[in-house]
């Protein structure tokens, strides 16, 4: 990173391997006085349970407001849709900038179509199954917690099925975000060198991953403490800058601009990481010097 970023310092360089980053990161994100009913102190719990039913009625009762929401829904899923395939070609265009020490932008983007694409596919599938799991567990919860609710007892004793239950939603999305980690971390590297999809990349990364589980689990653990190092950093900086800092860092391009050097770092170490494993899973170039280019964001 060094070497990339500071020997010598490209302001050029710097814009347009952020720009890569700020790509490959895209997809990285009462109650009032009652007529009577059950409710205790600090939650409504019959407005929580009977949320949808009243949502329902709601909608049924404005038409408009309903056709409304429903084009806005429609409009968000098109947007995430753009954003996960932007970020899947972003993640091999920002991984061959590392790999080579260069800053380029249309290059790796024509050069891993194939692969981008592939990534995409495997992202659009592994996020519907996220979104069924968790549909289908937060269904699970409100029909448990409305039982407990209508059976008539104390509404205290909600409060601890209802702690264990957002424990197993943090458990469901931290499972997913350790998926997401090995995805991006060390199968799209496979994918970059070998040049094949992700479905093959995975079958090959899966039985190192399953003889190797303990190290990378104490990667995902050690990636946690750096994440958490950074944003402590980060809001030592913003409040040392009178929350100038974050002003800055709330754009999400210059965030990865500013964010590069960690950025930069977290990339290459994953890929030195996969390396130890093995000349097949080599992926910086050996016995050369890697070349050096830059390249306009836009152009021919």
């Amino acid at each position: 990173m060094k070497k990339a970023l500071f020997n010598p310092l490209d302001l050029k360089k710097w814009f347009v391997v952020g720009f890569t980053a700020f790509l490959s990161g895209l997809t990285d994100c009462g109650g009032g006085s009652g007529s009577g009913g059950k409710r205790s102190s600090n939650v409504d719990w019959e407005d929580v349970l009977y949320f949808p039913e009243k949502a329902s009625e709601w909608l049924a009762d404005n038409p408009v407001w309903a056709m409304v929401i429903a084009f806005a829904a429609v409009l968000v899923v098109v947007l995430i849709v753009l954003i996960a395939w932007w970020s899947s070609r972003g993640k091999f265009m920002f991984l061959d900038n590392v790999v080579h020490d260069r800053a380029q932008v249309l290059a790796p983007w024509n050069e891993y179509k194939r692969e981008g694409n592939s990534l995409f596919l495997w992202m659009l599938l592994f996020g519907a199954i996220l979104i069924t799991v968790v549909v289908a567990y937060l269904v699970q919860c409100f029909t448990d917690l409305r039982t407990l609710y209508e059976l008539g007892g104390d509404e205290r004793e909600l409060i601890m099925p209802a702690i264990l239950m957002g424990l197993g939603l943090i458990a469901i999305f931290l499972v997913n975000g350790f998926i997401d980690l090995l995805l991006y971390d060390f199968v799209v590297p496979i994918m970059y060198k070998r040049r094949i999809t992700t479905l093959r990349a995975v079958r090959i990364f899966f039985p190192l991953f399953l003889s190797k589980f303990l190290y990378f689990l104490g990667f995902a653990l050690f990636s946690f403490f750096i994440f958490v190092v950074a944003l402590i950093c980060i809001l030592l900086v913003g409040l040392v800058t009178c929350c100038v800092g974050f002003l800055f860092l709330a754009i999400p391009y210059i965030n990865s601009v500013v964010l590069l050097p960690i950025l930069y770092t977290m990339r290459a170490f994953s890929v030195e990481f996969l390396e130890q494993f093995g000349g097949e899973y080599h992926v910086f170039p050996r016995g050369e010097s890697a070349p050096t280019a830059t390249e306009p964001v836009t152009g021919s």
